[in-house]
């Protein structure tokens, strides 16, 4: 079975990703219903909550986290409404124990927006996360006022801008829009899913977290820039802290640069790109910001794939601050000081690789590069994905060991391809794609005899 439209080979333009072969149109116009408005809307909305401490109220109806769960919950429900019983909402609740940044045990709720895949055989599951507490100078302080308009409305707004996009159409895939609390006091929240997505056995193939996605003007080196968002991915997997034979495996074969949530992170740019413009995807080679972390971090310690998206350059001066003018600066993460049509730009960048994903068949199996015998060639063999629709045929990946970037895109119906090129010089992958060009996640390859 032949593609539609892609061609047999695809190089890249060095650094930078794979040239556009063409937009599925479909993906296109879910992308540009994405509205600056209502990404405006529900963060003004969220603000008006005055704080979402996840300590602060939950009693009341204007104020406090509880208030803010409510709304979050029934706009969700909103937009399940034109999903034909496909999407269901749901709180995610759980009672996080005193310790840390808690200081009492205390009932937290997720809110989880689930739209069900529409093939039964297809157990793939992806996930978009923003999390919707908030805070000021003082992490234990639940009673002032706390905007947190960029940190983070902003990725709680993408989360429900495009689940409200996407609830209208059918992927074979489940995916999952996600508000999480507590991740100013220790990632409480995330760490409840991730818990329970393993206990459940869900079959997480990626995880999106989007905190600080709001803002494009850099307090210290005051660059104004509405066009790069960065997108955060860990080399050795936060796991191999607990399996002493994937550290071995590394050092004997490589592969740190290609780990999941590394070659994640390179799908998210040659896929965002693809389909929104003046938009660059800037790899950053960390699991998050340096001595930071993220909503993303549990996911990943529970050997999950996941990233994280943030602004290129942060306003320090609006993250965790108490409202106030000092020196004749303005401090406090306000509303007036987000940038809503580049909050739309990443929340598009979301939408397209959920989109492309959901759409795709799922990864080969098995992937493995020959180490039978001595020679200059690289011989790729696969097995096809185990549930969902059978791929019309796969992509070998090919790249320089020191490009960040995939130079060539080779496109087989078989399940083995031979290489002229050697494994020794060249780093190699595999991934599916079906007919109208949509790709699963690509698989970095194990040796095998």
């Amino acid at each position: 079975m032949k593609l539609k439209f892609l061609l047999p080979f695809l190089f890249a333009v060095p650094a930078m990703a794979q040239t556009t072969v063409k937009q599925d149109a479909a993906i296109k116009q879910m992308g540009d219903e994405v509205s600056a408005q209502n990404i405006e809307a529900i963060v003004r909305k969220l603000v008006s909550f005055k704080t979402r401490h996840t300590l602060s109220d939950t009693t009341s109806k204007t104020t406090g986290i509880g208030a803010a769960r409510n709304w979050i919950k029934a706009e969700y429900e909103r937009y399940a409404a034109a999903s034909g019983g496909r999407m269901k909402v749901e709180f995610d609740t759980f009672t996080q124990p005193s310790g840390g940044r808690i200081g009492k045990p205390t009932v937290l709720k997720n809110v989880l927006a689930t739209l069900k895949g529409s093939d039964p055989s297809d157990t793939r599951v992806y996930i978009v996360s923003g999390h919707y507490d908030s805070r000021v100078n003082n992490v234990m302080d639940s009673a002032s006022v706390a905007p947190g308009a960029v940190d983070d409305a902003s990725g709680t707004a993408v989360s429900m801008e495009i689940a409200r996009v996407m609830a209208k159409r059918s992927f074979p895939a489940t995916i999952i829009f996600m508000a999480v609390v507590g991740e100013e006091q220790g990632l409480n929240g995330s760490t409840n899913v991730a818990k329970r997505a393993l206990a459940e056995k869900w079959n997480i193939d990626a995880v999106l977290n989007n905190d600080i996605v709001g803002n494009t003007y850099g307090m210290d080196n005051g660059i104004k820039n509405n066009t790069t968002v960065r997108v955060f991915s860990e080399g050795v997997p936060s796991i191999a802290a607990k399996d002493a034979r994937m550290i071995t495996s590394l050092i004997n074969n490589g592969g740190e640069n290609d780990s999941p949530s590394r070659l994640l992170a390179r799908y998210v740019k040659e896929v965002g790109e693809r389909y929104v413009g003046h938009l660059d995807v800037k790899m950053v080679y960390r699991r998050d910001r340096f001595l930071r972390g993220g909503d993303q971090t549990p996911f990943l310690q529970n050997g999950f794939t996941a990233v994280r998206f943030t602004e290129m350059n942060e306003d320090f001066t609006r993250q965790h601050q108490d409202i106030r003018k000092e020196k004749g600066i303005d401090y406090g993460d306000l509303p007036d000081f987000a940038d809503y049509p580049y909050i739309q730009k990443v929340a598009r960048m979301n939408l397209s690789v959920l989109a492309n994903l959901a759409l795709a068949p799922a990864q080969p199996q098995n992937v493995g590069v020959s180490t039978s015998g001595l020679t200059n060639k690289t011989t790729l063999k696969w097995e096809e994905p185990k549930a969902g629709k059978k791929p019309a045929g796969y992509y070998i990946l090919m790249r320089e060991t020191i490009n960040p970037y995939w130079e060539r895109k080779i496109f087989v119906t078989g399940n083995e391809y031979t290489s002229e090129y050697s494994k020794d010089n060249y780093f190699f992958a595999v991934q599916a794609v079906d007919a109208d060009g949509h790709e699963s996640l690509a698989v970095y390859p194990k040796p095998v005899r």
